[in-house]
């Protein structure tokens, strides 16, 4: 095989089928349990504004180093869309739906970061944003709404984490506290820390590196900043988790580098990844982030989830697997193509899948093309079938062998063939 004269940019690919399968059906599965909640979907545009996203925190990493952002020929500052909330709530300040508004969304997202196994430069979210609610419960629900999402693809090895990152008041309180604490063993942090240290404290505690989680193990908790009335809310969460039965575990390191986040902080962690790869949801509350767009004080809360990582969780649970794509019926026409032209349609009429063969295929190349559609029956036309009116069935997978029927009946025959068996009981 040559080489290609073109491939995938770097931290992409490509989704082919069979695996894309896999895609739609968890898709679907995202869908129907956030219409359950009563979520409806939204769908913005990949790129945006560049301000949109600089309201995120002008001192994150997404914004300072992560961003792909650009001049568009009409001489604007844009940029594609590093995460999914904050268009999310652009949208929501443009339209001003009534509230609450709930909606969910799937959507690539850019991130020009190194790229390693389920992290990639454009890579995929599902996820979900309330607007206009500030009760606790709310935050339970949409905790309540990721962990049915992934308990329902089959997972089962993750650990659900929370904190409080308090109001506005008690963040800035904390941020000043943390600062002073890690001026004085900023040389023992990771090199690649250090940085951060003024511009955004908040996001040492996040590192992963082995020197950092060292030097910080000591560092104050914003628990003890919190007031009274934050105190109260993040219990109120904490007993509607208990309630729904939802185990969890609080992370005083579990903080938000981005500016809007406010209380409630959540992150489903799989114990079957690397630390590396363990967050496969991650999301809290944002109070402050519509008025930031420019929209009136509003408040939020949202998750987002990569597709790709939670792939790889399921994979590494050996769970989710990649649905059966097969066809249900094949049809075999030897006599120019015009047979299954008309019979593959009919079928598809009826609801059922089908496929056929092209280019005047002979007889043997068809049946072997049946047998990798993975198709239960095959219809078969050839010369006599066609003079005589009739179709031949056949049983590709089973025992029911093979029988002649007229072609007035044959979509009738096929159908009641590949019926379940009324006998056999449903669990």
């Amino acid at each position: 095989m040559s080489t290609p004269a073109f491939s995938a940019p770097i931290g992409t690919r490509d989704v082919l089928a069979p695996e894309s399968a896999r895609w739609i059906a968890l898709l679907a599965t995202f869908g129907e349990i956030a219409q359950r909640y009563g979520y409806g979907m939204i769908h913005t545009p990949m790129f945006e504004d560049l301000g949109v996203f600089q309201r995120m925190g002008a001192a994150t990493d997404v914004v300072t180093k992560e961003m792909y952002d650009f001049e568009d020929k009409g001489g604007r500052r844009i940029a594609l869309r590093p995460e999914g909330t904050a268009s999310v709530v652009r949208a929501f300040v443009e339209h001003r739906p009534l509230v609450p508004w709930k909606a969910w969304y799937v959507t690539p997202a850019f991130r020009y970061e190194k790229p390693q196994k389920g992290r990639y430069r454009q890579h995929h979210q599902v996820g979900v944003e309330v607007l206009g609610v500030d009760d606790p419960d709310v935050d339970v629900e949409v905790i309540a709404l990721a962990e049915r999402y992934l308990r329902t693809l089959g997972a089962s090895r993750y650990l659900l984490i929370i904190n409080s990152m308090g109001d506005a008041e008690d963040r800035a309180n904390y941020m000043e506290i943390l600062r002073a604490y890690l001026a004085d063993v900023r040389d023992q942090l990771a090199e690649e820390d250090r940085e951060k240290v003024e511009r955004n404290p908040m996001r040492v505690l996040d590192s992963k590196r082995r020197e950092t989680m060292q030097a910080t193990a000591d560092a104050p908790r914003i628990s003890d900043v919190l007031s009274a009335e934050s105190v109260d809310r993040f219990e109120r969460v904490q007993a509607g988790l208990r309630a729904l039965d939802i185990e969890f575990a609080i992370d005083q390191r579990l903080v938000r580098g981005l500016d809007y986040y406010t209380h409630t902080l959540f992150e489903f962690q799989s114990t079957a990844l690397d630390a590396a790869q363990s967050t496969i949801i991650g999301g809290g509350r944002y109070n402050g982030l519509v008025e930031a767009l420019g929209g009136p004080e509003t408040p939020g809360i949202g998750f987002g989830s990569g597709i790709e990582r939670v792939l790889l969780h399921l994979d590494a649970e050996e769970a989710f697997p990649t649905p059966d794509t097969g066809v249900d019926v094949f049809v075999i026409d030897t006599t120019g193509g015009h047979h299954a032209r008309d019979i593959a349609e009919a079928l598809r009429d009826r609801g059922l899948s089908a496929d056929r063969a092209w280019d005047g295929r002979s007889m043997r190349a068809q049946m072997k093309a049946a047998d990798r559609s993975g198709a239960e029956l095959a219809v078969i036309v050839g010369a006599d079938e066609a003079k005589a009116g009739h179709a031949i069935v056949r049983d590709l997978r089973g025992d029911r062998g093979q029988r002649s029927v007229a072609r007035p009946d044959l979509v009738d025959e096929v159908v009641a063939l590949l019926a379940p068996d009324p006998q056999v009981e449903t669990p």
